[in-house]
Protein backbone atom coordinates (compact mmCIF):
# COMPACT_ATOMS: atom_id res chain seq x y z
CA UNK A 1 0.00 0.00 0.00
CA UNK A 2 2.59 2.33 1.00
CA UNK A 3 4.39 1.94 -2.54
CA UNK A 4 1.32 2.62 -4.49
CA UNK A 5 0.19 5.62 -2.48
CA UNK A 6 3.83 6.56 -3.42
CA UNK A 7 4.11 6.02 -6.79
CA UNK A 8 0.42 7.59 -7.50
CA UNK A 9 1.47 10.73 -6.22
CA UNK A 10 4.36 11.05 -8.76
CA UNK A 11 2.47 10.06 -11.19
CA UNK A 12 -0.57 12.25 -10.32
CA UNK A 13 1.87 15.26 -9.41
CA UNK A 14 4.49 14.65 -12.29
CA UNK A 15 4.92 18.18 -13.11
CA UNK A 16 5.75 19.57 -9.72
CA UNK A 17 7.95 16.63 -9.15
CA UNK A 18 10.05 17.01 -12.05
CA UNK A 19 9.91 20.77 -11.03
CA UNK A 20 11.73 19.98 -7.55
CA UNK A 21 14.18 17.22 -9.68
CA UNK A 22 14.78 20.35 -11.57
CA UNK A 23 15.52 22.38 -8.58
CA UNK A 24 17.62 20.05 -6.94
CA UNK A 25 19.48 18.93 -10.30
CA UNK A 26 20.69 22.50 -10.33
CA UNK A 27 22.05 23.35 -7.05
CA UNK A 28 23.74 19.91 -7.36
CA UNK A 29 25.04 20.71 -10.64
CA UNK A 30 26.63 23.89 -9.38
CA UNK A 31 27.58 22.13 -6.12
CA UNK A 32 29.20 19.75 -8.09
CA UNK A 33 30.81 21.77 -10.31
CA UNK A 34 32.19 24.61 -7.56
CA UNK A 35 33.47 20.92 -6.03
CA UNK A 36 35.62 19.52 -9.00
CA UNK A 37 37.16 22.48 -9.61
CA UNK A 38 37.55 23.59 -5.95
CA UNK A 39 39.53 20.13 -5.53
CA UNK A 40 41.63 20.70 -8.43
CA UNK A 41 42.24 24.20 -8.74
CA UNK A 42 45.31 24.19 -6.87
CA UNK A 43 47.50 21.81 -9.42
CA UNK A 44 45.55 24.21 -12.16
CA UNK A 45 46.21 27.38 -10.71
CA UNK A 46 50.00 26.58 -9.71
CA UNK A 47 50.50 24.91 -13.36
CA UNK A 48 49.38 28.33 -14.44
CA UNK A 49 51.36 30.55 -12.18
CA UNK A 50 54.61 28.58 -12.81
CA UNK A 51 54.83 30.18 -16.65
CA UNK A 52 55.49 33.45 -14.44
CA UNK A 53 58.82 32.12 -13.36
CA UNK A 54 60.20 30.24 -10.82
CA UNK A 55 58.91 29.85 -6.82
CA UNK A 56 62.07 28.55 -5.86
CA UNK A 57 66.06 29.90 -6.01
CA UNK A 58 69.08 27.52 -4.92
CA UNK A 59 72.27 29.22 -4.49
CA UNK A 60 75.48 28.16 -2.50
CA UNK A 61 75.62 28.16 1.13
CA UNK A 62 79.42 30.32 1.10
CA UNK A 63 77.26 32.84 -0.89
CA UNK A 64 74.59 33.22 1.03
CA UNK A 65 73.33 34.97 4.37
CA UNK A 66 70.99 32.78 5.88
CA UNK A 67 67.94 34.63 8.41
CA UNK A 68 65.62 32.05 8.24
CA UNK A 69 64.27 30.14 5.29
CA UNK A 70 62.48 32.89 3.73
CA UNK A 71 65.13 35.05 4.05
CA UNK A 72 67.77 35.15 1.85
CA UNK A 73 70.52 37.46 0.67
CA UNK A 74 73.13 37.51 -1.83
CA UNK A 75 76.88 37.62 -0.14
CA UNK A 76 80.25 37.06 -1.12
CA UNK A 77 81.41 35.65 -4.35
CA UNK A 78 83.25 32.58 -5.71
CA UNK A 79 81.11 30.24 -4.03
CA UNK A 80 79.34 27.56 -6.66
CA UNK A 81 77.31 24.68 -6.65
CA UNK A 82 78.08 20.95 -8.61
CA UNK A 83 76.60 21.33 -12.09
CA UNK A 84 76.74 17.12 -11.72
CA UNK A 85 74.00 17.27 -9.35
CA UNK A 86 71.35 19.09 -10.70
CA UNK A 87 69.66 15.58 -11.79
CA UNK A 88 69.52 15.08 -7.88
CA UNK A 89 66.78 17.67 -7.80
CA UNK A 90 64.62 15.33 -9.08
CA UNK A 91 65.32 12.99 -6.27
CA UNK A 92 63.06 14.49 -3.67
CA UNK A 93 60.06 12.90 -2.22
CA UNK A 94 58.25 15.69 -4.17
CA UNK A 95 59.79 15.09 -7.41
CA UNK A 96 56.62 15.20 -9.41
CA UNK A 97 55.89 18.55 -7.75
CA UNK A 98 59.12 19.93 -9.61
CA UNK A 99 57.70 20.63 -12.95
CA UNK A 100 60.95 22.33 -14.42
CA UNK A 101 64.15 24.26 -13.21
CA UNK A 102 67.31 25.97 -14.69
CA UNK A 103 71.16 26.56 -13.55
CA UNK A 104 72.35 29.79 -14.04
CA UNK A 105 76.13 30.77 -14.23
CA UNK A 106 77.11 34.73 -14.76
CA UNK A 107 80.48 35.65 -16.73
CA UNK A 108 81.69 38.71 -17.27
CA UNK A 109 83.35 39.31 -20.75
CA UNK A 110 84.20 41.84 -23.06
CA UNK A 111 82.72 42.13 -26.66
CA UNK A 112 85.27 43.00 -29.81
CA UNK A 113 85.16 46.93 -28.52
CA UNK A 114 86.30 46.37 -25.30
CA UNK A 115 82.74 47.10 -24.01
CA UNK A 116 81.93 45.10 -21.08
CA UNK A 117 78.99 42.82 -20.59
CA UNK A 118 77.26 40.24 -18.60
CA UNK A 119 77.16 36.96 -20.23
CA UNK A 120 74.56 34.14 -18.62
CA UNK A 121 75.01 30.82 -18.94
CA UNK A 122 72.19 28.32 -18.75
CA UNK A 123 69.60 25.39 -20.42
CA UNK A 124 67.13 26.51 -22.84
CA UNK A 125 65.46 23.18 -23.50
CA UNK A 126 67.56 20.80 -21.78
CA UNK A 127 66.25 16.95 -22.53
CA UNK A 128 66.84 14.86 -19.16
CA UNK A 129 66.15 11.46 -18.96
CA UNK A 130 66.47 10.86 -14.89
CA UNK A 131 67.24 7.69 -13.34
CA UNK A 132 63.89 7.19 -12.02
CA UNK A 133 62.71 6.70 -15.82
CA UNK A 134 60.62 9.74 -16.11
CA UNK A 135 61.65 12.39 -19.05
CA UNK A 136 62.03 16.39 -18.55
CA UNK A 137 62.84 18.99 -20.85
CA UNK A 138 64.01 21.75 -18.11
CA UNK A 139 65.30 25.29 -18.98
CA UNK A 140 64.64 28.44 -19.37
CA UNK A 141 62.01 28.71 -22.46
CA UNK A 142 59.19 27.57 -19.93
CA UNK A 143 60.83 29.79 -17.29
CA UNK A 144 60.62 33.61 -18.73
CA UNK A 145 57.41 32.29 -21.05
CA UNK A 146 56.82 36.33 -20.59
CA UNK A 147 59.75 37.86 -22.26
CA UNK A 148 59.06 39.40 -25.90
CA UNK A 149 60.82 37.70 -29.00
CA UNK A 150 61.62 40.54 -31.02
CA UNK A 151 62.66 39.13 -33.43
CA UNK A 152 64.44 35.58 -33.83
CA UNK A 153 63.68 32.42 -31.80
CA UNK A 154 64.27 30.67 -27.96
CA UNK A 155 67.60 28.48 -28.65
CA UNK A 156 65.95 24.75 -28.63
CA UNK A 157 68.43 21.97 -27.72
CA UNK A 158 66.11 19.40 -29.16
CA UNK A 159 64.86 20.85 -32.50
CA UNK A 160 68.74 22.90 -33.56
CA UNK A 161 70.86 20.38 -32.90
CA UNK A 162 74.05 22.17 -31.06
CA UNK A 163 73.66 26.11 -30.23
CA UNK A 164 77.19 26.27 -28.55
CA UNK A 165 78.09 29.30 -31.46
CA UNK A 166 74.28 30.86 -30.80
CA UNK A 167 73.31 33.56 -28.40
CA UNK A 168 69.94 35.54 -27.11
CA UNK A 169 70.83 38.91 -27.04
CA UNK A 170 68.43 41.60 -25.25
CA UNK A 171 66.77 44.44 -27.25
CA UNK A 172 69.18 47.53 -25.06
CA UNK A 173 72.54 45.71 -26.10
CA UNK A 174 71.05 44.73 -29.41
CA UNK A 175 70.08 48.68 -30.03
CA UNK A 176 73.48 49.31 -28.03
CA UNK A 177 75.70 47.49 -30.66
CA UNK A 178 73.58 47.75 -33.82
CA UNK A 179 73.36 43.69 -33.44
CA UNK A 180 70.68 42.12 -35.38
CA UNK A 181 69.25 37.95 -35.32
CA UNK A 182 72.45 36.52 -38.25
CA UNK A 183 74.78 38.78 -36.95
CA UNK A 184 78.32 37.34 -35.75
CA UNK A 185 79.92 38.58 -32.79
CA UNK A 186 83.31 37.69 -30.79
CA UNK A 187 83.40 37.46 -26.59
CA UNK A 188 86.44 37.40 -24.71
CA UNK A 189 86.17 36.12 -20.87
CA UNK A 190 88.86 35.02 -18.52
CA UNK A 191 89.78 31.54 -19.62
CA UNK A 192 88.92 31.87 -23.29
CA UNK A 193 87.30 33.75 -26.49
CA UNK A 194 84.66 32.72 -29.34
CA UNK A 195 82.42 33.94 -31.91
CA UNK A 196 78.65 33.63 -31.65
CA UNK A 197 75.58 34.72 -33.94
CA UNK A 198 72.83 36.00 -32.85
CA UNK A 199 69.83 33.63 -33.32
CA UNK A 200 67.11 35.78 -30.73
CA UNK A 201 66.38 39.00 -29.81
CA UNK A 202 64.42 39.45 -26.81
CA UNK A 203 63.06 42.07 -24.63
CA UNK A 204 62.40 40.96 -20.75
CA UNK A 205 61.42 44.25 -19.07
CA UNK A 206 64.29 44.28 -17.09
CA UNK A 207 67.77 44.09 -16.53
CA UNK A 208 68.08 41.01 -18.43
CA UNK A 209 67.76 43.34 -21.47
CA UNK A 210 71.32 44.42 -21.59
CA UNK A 211 72.82 41.01 -21.27
CA UNK A 212 73.75 38.04 -23.02
CA UNK A 213 72.46 34.40 -22.81
CA UNK A 214 74.57 31.61 -24.21
CA UNK A 215 74.01 27.68 -23.93
CA UNK A 216 75.88 26.72 -20.18
CA UNK A 217 78.93 24.48 -20.70
CA UNK A 218 79.72 27.87 -23.26
CA UNK A 219 79.63 30.31 -20.53
CA UNK A 220 81.68 28.02 -18.04
CA UNK A 221 84.27 27.68 -20.92
CA UNK A 222 84.44 31.47 -21.24
CA UNK A 223 84.72 32.15 -17.31
CA UNK A 224 87.14 29.05 -16.71
CA UNK A 225 83.77 27.34 -14.38
CA UNK A 226 84.20 24.15 -15.80
CA UNK A 227 80.97 21.75 -14.00
CA UNK A 228 79.99 25.34 -11.83
CA UNK A 229 76.93 26.94 -11.40
CA UNK A 230 75.85 30.08 -9.95
CA UNK A 231 72.14 29.32 -9.02
CA UNK A 232 69.12 27.07 -9.78
CA UNK A 233 65.67 28.43 -10.30
CA UNK A 234 63.34 25.42 -9.47
CA UNK A 235 59.41 25.86 -10.08
CA UNK A 236 57.46 23.63 -8.41
CA UNK A 237 53.82 22.88 -7.68
CA UNK A 238 53.34 23.90 -4.12
CA UNK A 239 51.17 24.16 -1.61
CA UNK A 240 49.73 27.67 0.54
CA UNK A 241 51.86 28.10 3.73
CA UNK A 242 49.91 27.35 7.10
CA UNK A 243 50.44 27.88 10.85
CA UNK A 244 52.94 24.79 10.79
CA UNK A 245 54.48 25.78 7.81
CA UNK A 246 55.13 29.60 9.09
CA UNK A 247 56.75 28.00 11.88
CA UNK A 248 58.95 25.37 10.28
CA UNK A 249 60.34 28.30 8.17
CA UNK A 250 60.76 30.40 10.92
CA UNK A 251 62.14 28.84 13.63
CA UNK A 252 63.54 25.35 11.34
CA UNK A 253 62.25 22.37 11.54
CA UNK A 254 63.94 21.01 14.50
CA UNK A 255 61.78 22.66 16.62
CA UNK A 256 58.69 20.86 15.23
CA UNK A 257 57.93 17.64 17.04
CA UNK A 258 57.89 13.99 15.29
CA UNK A 259 54.16 14.16 14.05
CA UNK A 260 54.60 17.65 13.32
CA UNK A 261 58.13 16.65 11.26
CA UNK A 262 56.22 14.08 9.20
CA UNK A 263 53.05 15.85 8.51
CA UNK A 264 55.78 18.95 7.28
CA UNK A 265 57.84 16.79 5.33
CA UNK A 266 55.16 15.36 3.69
CA UNK A 267 53.07 17.94 2.51
CA UNK A 268 54.03 19.86 -0.32
CA UNK A 269 54.95 23.40 1.35
CA UNK A 270 57.61 25.71 0.11
CA UNK A 271 59.13 24.82 2.91
CA UNK A 272 59.56 21.21 2.66
CA UNK A 273 60.64 21.29 -0.57
CA UNK A 274 63.23 23.82 -0.48
CA UNK A 275 64.59 21.53 2.53
CA UNK A 276 64.68 18.30 0.52
CA UNK A 277 66.38 19.93 -2.03
CA UNK A 278 68.61 21.16 0.22
CA UNK A 279 69.31 17.33 1.34
CA UNK A 280 71.02 16.18 -2.29
CA UNK A 281 72.43 19.17 -3.27
CA UNK A 282 75.93 19.98 -1.58
CA UNK A 283 76.16 22.93 -0.06
CA UNK A 284 72.93 24.81 -0.91
CA UNK A 285 70.59 26.98 0.39
CA UNK A 286 67.33 26.56 -1.41
CA UNK A 287 64.61 28.99 -0.36
CA UNK A 288 61.39 30.43 -1.54
CA UNK A 289 60.76 33.18 -3.85
CA UNK A 290 58.25 35.40 -1.04
CA UNK A 291 56.55 37.38 -3.65
CA UNK A 292 55.66 33.85 -6.14
CA UNK A 293 55.10 31.84 -2.81
CA UNK A 294 52.98 34.25 -0.92
CA UNK A 295 50.92 35.35 -4.03
CA UNK A 296 50.23 31.53 -5.00
CA UNK A 297 49.15 30.87 -1.50
CA UNK A 298 46.75 34.17 -1.72
CA UNK A 299 44.91 33.68 -4.72
CA UNK A 300 44.49 29.68 -3.99
CA UNK A 301 42.73 30.95 -0.65
CA UNK A 302 40.79 33.47 -2.02
CA UNK A 303 39.81 31.39 -5.42
CA UNK A 304 38.92 28.50 -2.54
CA UNK A 305 36.56 30.72 -0.77
CA UNK A 306 34.94 32.15 -4.06
CA UNK A 307 34.38 28.83 -5.16
CA UNK A 308 32.71 27.62 -1.44
CA UNK A 309 30.55 30.94 -1.57
CA UNK A 310 29.27 29.86 -5.32
CA UNK A 311 28.34 26.75 -3.68
CA UNK A 312 26.56 27.90 -0.60
CA UNK A 313 24.38 30.84 -2.12
CA UNK A 314 23.58 27.68 -5.10
CA UNK A 315 22.15 25.14 -2.49
CA UNK A 316 20.36 28.14 -0.23
CA UNK A 317 18.69 28.75 -3.45
CA UNK A 318 18.08 25.49 -4.45
CA UNK A 319 16.63 24.98 -0.50
CA UNK A 320 14.45 28.15 -1.42
CA UNK A 321 12.80 26.32 -4.40
CA UNK A 322 12.16 23.25 -3.27
CA UNK A 323 9.95 24.28 0.25
CA UNK A 324 8.14 26.69 -2.11
CA UNK A 325 7.06 23.67 -4.16
CA UNK A 326 6.87 20.96 -1.29
CA UNK A 327 4.57 23.42 0.53
CA UNK A 328 2.69 23.84 -2.21
CA UNK A 329 2.69 20.36 -3.29
CA UNK A 330 1.66 19.86 0.60
CA UNK A 331 -1.71 22.86 0.42
CA UNK A 332 -2.87 20.83 -2.53
CA UNK A 333 -2.68 17.45 -1.28
CA UNK A 334 -4.70 19.00 2.47
CA UNK A 335 -7.82 17.11 1.82
CA UNK A 336 -6.00 13.65 0.76
CA UNK A 337 -3.88 14.21 4.11
CA UNK A 338 -6.38 14.99 6.07
CA UNK A 339 -8.49 12.09 5.30
CA UNK A 340 -5.83 10.18 5.73
CA UNK A 341 -5.46 11.19 9.20
CA UNK A 342 -8.81 11.46 9.81
CA UNK A 343 -8.96 7.20 9.32
CA UNK A 344 -5.83 6.70 11.73
CA UNK A 345 -3.02 7.20 9.79
CA UNK A 346 -0.38 9.54 12.21
CA UNK A 347 1.99 12.41 11.67
CA UNK A 348 4.90 9.99 11.80
CA UNK A 349 3.91 7.95 8.82
CA UNK A 350 2.24 10.95 6.38
CA UNK A 351 5.58 13.01 7.19
CA UNK A 352 7.57 10.03 6.05
CA UNK A 353 5.41 9.75 2.77
CA UNK A 354 5.63 12.82 2.02
CA UNK A 355 9.75 12.54 2.35
CA UNK A 356 10.24 9.32 0.32
CA UNK A 357 8.17 11.18 -2.20
CA UNK A 358 10.76 14.45 -2.11
CA UNK A 359 13.78 12.17 -1.13
CA UNK A 360 12.52 9.84 -4.74
CA UNK A 361 12.53 12.92 -6.97
CA UNK A 362 15.82 14.27 -5.24
CA UNK A 363 17.90 10.82 -6.30
CA UNK A 364 16.87 11.63 -9.40
CA UNK A 365 17.52 15.24 -9.89
CA UNK A 366 21.15 14.56 -7.45
CA UNK A 367 21.93 11.82 -10.17
CA UNK A 368 21.01 14.20 -12.99
CA UNK A 369 22.78 17.14 -11.35
CA UNK A 370 25.90 15.73 -10.74
CA UNK A 371 26.52 14.53 -14.24
CA UNK A 372 25.64 17.86 -15.54
CA UNK A 373 28.02 19.61 -12.63
CA UNK A 374 31.16 17.67 -13.58
CA UNK A 375 30.71 18.48 -17.33
CA UNK A 376 29.84 22.33 -16.30
CA UNK A 377 33.60 21.72 -14.71
CA UNK A 378 35.12 20.58 -17.48
CA UNK A 379 34.10 23.62 -19.74
CA UNK A 380 34.91 25.67 -16.75
CA UNK A 381 38.86 23.48 -17.00
CA UNK A 382 38.97 23.56 -20.83
CA UNK A 383 38.31 27.72 -20.90
CA UNK A 384 40.39 28.51 -18.15
CA UNK A 385 43.08 26.27 -17.32
CA UNK A 386 42.89 24.67 -21.29
CA UNK A 387 43.11 21.48 -19.22
CA UNK A 388 40.27 19.10 -18.06
CA UNK A 389 39.29 18.47 -14.42
CA UNK A 390 39.79 15.37 -12.44
CA UNK A 391 37.09 13.67 -10.85
CA UNK A 392 37.76 13.71 -7.33
CA UNK A 393 35.91 10.41 -5.85
CA UNK A 394 35.14 12.21 -2.14
CA UNK A 395 32.92 14.99 -4.41
CA UNK A 396 30.57 12.32 -4.60
CA UNK A 397 29.87 11.70 -0.94
CA UNK A 398 29.66 15.23 -0.83
CA UNK A 399 27.20 16.02 -3.02
CA UNK A 400 25.20 13.48 -2.03
CA UNK A 401 25.76 14.59 1.30
CA UNK A 402 24.72 18.20 0.38
CA UNK A 403 21.63 17.08 -1.33
CA UNK A 404 20.42 15.08 1.59
CA UNK A 405 20.48 18.19 4.01
CA UNK A 406 19.45 20.60 1.69
CA UNK A 407 16.30 18.35 0.76
CA UNK A 408 15.55 17.86 4.34
CA UNK A 409 16.08 21.96 5.09
CA UNK A 410 13.46 22.36 2.35
CA UNK A 411 11.14 20.34 4.10
CA UNK A 412 11.36 21.26 6.98
CA UNK A 413 7.98 24.03 6.89
CA UNK A 414 6.22 21.41 4.75
CA UNK A 415 6.23 19.12 7.45
CA UNK A 416 5.28 21.68 9.90
CA UNK A 417 2.44 22.99 7.91
CA UNK A 418 1.47 18.74 7.71
CA UNK A 419 2.04 18.48 11.31
CA UNK A 420 -0.65 21.51 12.37
CA UNK A 421 -3.13 20.07 9.49
CA UNK A 422 -6.65 19.01 11.40
CA UNK A 423 -8.63 16.77 9.64
CA UNK A 424 -11.92 18.00 10.70
CA UNK A 425 -10.93 21.35 9.47
CA UNK A 426 -9.53 20.45 5.88
CA UNK A 427 -12.68 17.96 5.38
CA UNK A 428 -15.19 20.64 5.83
CA UNK A 429 -13.26 22.40 3.63
CA UNK A 430 -11.58 25.16 5.93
Amino acid sequence: MFGRMIRGTLFRQWKKMLMIAFTIALGASLASAMLSVMLDVGDKVNQELKTYGANIKVVPKQSSVVSGLYEVEDGSAGAYLKEDELGKIKTIFWTYNIVDYAPFVNVDAKLSDGSEVTVVGSWFDHFMELPTGEKLNAGMESMRSWWEITSGSWLNEQTSGSVSGQAMVGTELAEKQGLKVGDKFSLTGESSSAEYTVACIFDSGGEEDSQIFIQLDSAQALGGLDGKVDSIEVSALTTPDNELAERAAKEGPTSLTVAQYELWYCTAYASSICWQIQEVITDCVASPVRQVADSEGEILNKTELLMILITILSLIGAALGICNLVTASVMERSQEIGLMKAIGAYNGSVSLLLLTEIFITAIIGGVAGFFAGFGFAQIIGHSVFGSAITLRPMVIPLVAVLVVVVTLIGCIPAIRMLLRLRPTEVLHGR
